[in-house]
């Protein structure tokens, strides 16, 4: 079993940056990948971003490349998610998942282990 914890959401202005961080406890996988998934009320849980055990490969959502950066710190067991230029349509509550695997997906459903969430709102 694997614990994920997420932290860091809240309120932010349009324009602004926010960093997620999300701590993994329990049987931590040696070679898992790390994620990001949000979802808007009303809506399905979308891929954000992802990053492997080694950190050569990432992956990003379209609508967030170039503004949103994916970073894990595998001696503390911590992924992290800096949200820069942030914009209404952010605005979600964003989830770290964990799956076993060399190379980042997107697929929700190949994510075995799940956080409780983090609201963001991002207000115009």
């Amino acid at each position: 079993q694997v614990q994920l914890v997420e932290s860091g959401g809240g309120l932010v202005q349009a324009g602004g940056s926010l960093k997620l961080s999300c701590e993994a406890s329990g049987d931590t996988l040696s070679r898992d990948v790390l994620a990001w998934f949000r979802q808007a009320p009303g809506s399905e849980r979308l891929f954000v971003g992802g990053i492997n055990w080694s950190g050569d490969d990432t992956d990003y959502g379209d609508s967030v490349k170039g503004r949103f950066t994916v970073s894990r710190d595998n001696a503390k067991n911590n992924l992290y998610l800096q949200m820069n230029a942030l914009k209404p349509e952010d605005t979600a509550v964003y989830y770290c998942a964990s799956m076993q695997g060399l190379v980042v997906l997107r697929t929700a459903a190949l994510y075995g282990f799940w956080g409780q969430g983090t609201q963001v709102t991002v207000s115009s």
